[in-house]
């Protein structure tokens, strides 16, 4: 009866501090702006499918996708077991359903065992390339502290976790016959059968109980550690990967999303809007923004995708602009996304009005300045070393799209501030006087029709 209180008030309370880190970045993903999110629903799922389930675009370097797919799949299965333990958890029981599955049990628990056998190996040689072989992409600049820690602990937590399901089993099957009463029969498990006699063989029988009870709560305490470790970690993508990949743009890749303030503009020159005077122009109205500056005007399907980033660095790998010595990565721009998002999550949850545009309002995401924004996060030569070849976008596993929000600064950086680098501007002259950007004449097709008529 004690360890059923002492389960339930754990589960309770790690499921509640979860709950409130989730929230929080649910929070953070809806400071951003509306999005369009219409077009083929077939489309979306089959991305679901085939891109978060079936892991496609993981298998473009097949190596390091076949360990992933190990402890991916590990992790799925392991949930049946789970589910058992949440079971003899509440009810008291032990291996809930062992005699109700039979020889189904057996070869369930087996398979999971095989695989948590090779996600302990995928894991070793994650580990040994992180940190011997020493990939250059995960070496990057801004992949120096929290980052680069945040990739270990995980692969650790994944360690300390098969340590715990080992130690659970191997005490069991040794336990199965010395008190058959108390610990049902499992059946030949494909690992622990010969596991458990190897390290516990020599144990008594109270030894061997806490053995298996320490197992027990150590699998489940490192379940309920990831769940409250995930909404701070890049491996928050283990969530966030299929509404990612179901909500991705579907649009052509070389196609730019029209700006609503632009069109607007045009539309009060031309004197198609109500409340404009003579010539169209509402004289009082409130000058726009053009682009983005701030988490604010990104929209939310844009900060989503920075919460979904794994950091891989498969985008900044291929990028040409980062392979020839420049200061983009766009791994780093989503990781400036995120950053600034929990900056502003933060400050607002605190109340402190100093965050606040209007003193007499309260503090909320219309009304906030705290004097920053997210291009004192991503510099101007990051911005303007992109070509928009859209590697980045194709090489993404989960679909992220990374140039979306640098063009959207570029834009705010352009239209709004008149800024930008002065290489650009004969390409402005000359689009604005002969349509081309490379001051050819506008006519310069003539020819061809010309030719049509003969």
């Amino acid at each position: 009866m004690i360890q059923q209180i002492a389960f339930i008030v754990v589960t309770l309370l790690a499921f509640g501090l979860a709950g409130r880190a989730f929230s929080r970045v649910r929070r953070n993903i809806l400071l951003g702006q509306d999005e369009d999110i219409s077009g083929d629903t077939a489309q979306r799922w089959r991305n679901v499918l085939l891109v978060s389930f079936g892991q496609q675009k993981m298998f473009t370097r097949w190596i390091p996708a076949i360990f992933h797919l190990f402890i991916y799949v590990a992790f799925l299965l392991t949930q049946v077991e789970l589910i058992e333990i949440f079971i003899d958890g509440v009810s008291g029981q032990h291996r809930f359903f062992a005699d109700k599955l039979g020889g189904f049990y057996t070869f369930v628990i087996s398979f999971i065992e095989v695989l948590s056998i090779l996600a302990f190996v995928a894991t070793i040689i994650f580990l040994a390339r992180r940190n011997l072989l020493k990939t250059p992409r995960f070496w990057k600049p801004e992949m120096k502290g929290w980052p680069r820690l945040d990739g270990n602990l995980i692969l650790i937590f994944e360690i300390i976790l098969l340590i715990g399901i080992f130690s659970m089993n191997g005490a069991d099957t040794l336990l199965q016959d010395i008190d058959p009463q108390h610990y049902p029969e499992t059946g030949q498990l494909a690992v622990s059968t010969w596991l458990g006699p190897a390290l516990f063989g020599g144990l008594s029988e109270g030894a061997l109980h806490v053995v298996e009870r320490f197992g027990w709560w150590l699998h489940l305490g490192m379940v309920f550690v990831f769940l409250n470790y995930l909404p701070y970690s890049k491996h928050l993508h283990i969530f966030l990967a299929f509404p990612n990949t179901y909500f991705a743009r579907l649009k052509p890749r070389g196609e730019m999303d029209n700006m609503p303030e632009v069109m607007n503009e045009v539309r009060s020159m031309m004197g198609l809007t109500e409340g404009g005077d003579g010539d169209g122009m509402d004289m009082d109205a409130e000058l726009p923004e053009f682009g983005s500056n701030d988490v604010f005007n990104l929209s939310w399907k844009n900060i989503m995708d920075a919460y979904s980033c794994t950091e891989c660095g498969r985008c900044t790998s291929v990028c040409p602009a980062n392979l020839t010595g420049k200061k983009l990565s766009p791994r780093k721009i989503l990781m400036d996304i995120r950053d600034r998002a929990e900056e502003v999550g933060r400050n607002i949850e605190s109340g402190d009005e100093q965050f606040a545009k209007d003193k007499s309002q309260p503090l909320s995401k219309d009304n906030y300045d705290d004097g920053k924004s997210l291009l004192d996060y991503t510099t101007p030569e990051e911005l303007h070393a992109c070509t928009t070849c859209n590697a980045c976008v194709e090489a993404c596993p989960v679909l992220i799209n990374p140039l979306e929000p640098i063009l959207k600064m570029r834009r705010y950086e352009i239209l709004t501030l008149s800024q930008g680098p002065q290489e650009w501007v004969p390409m402005f002259t000359s689009m604005e006087n002969s349509g081309s950007a490379w001051a050819i004449p506008d006519d310069r097709d003539q020819w061809a029709q010309e030719a049509m008529k003969g």
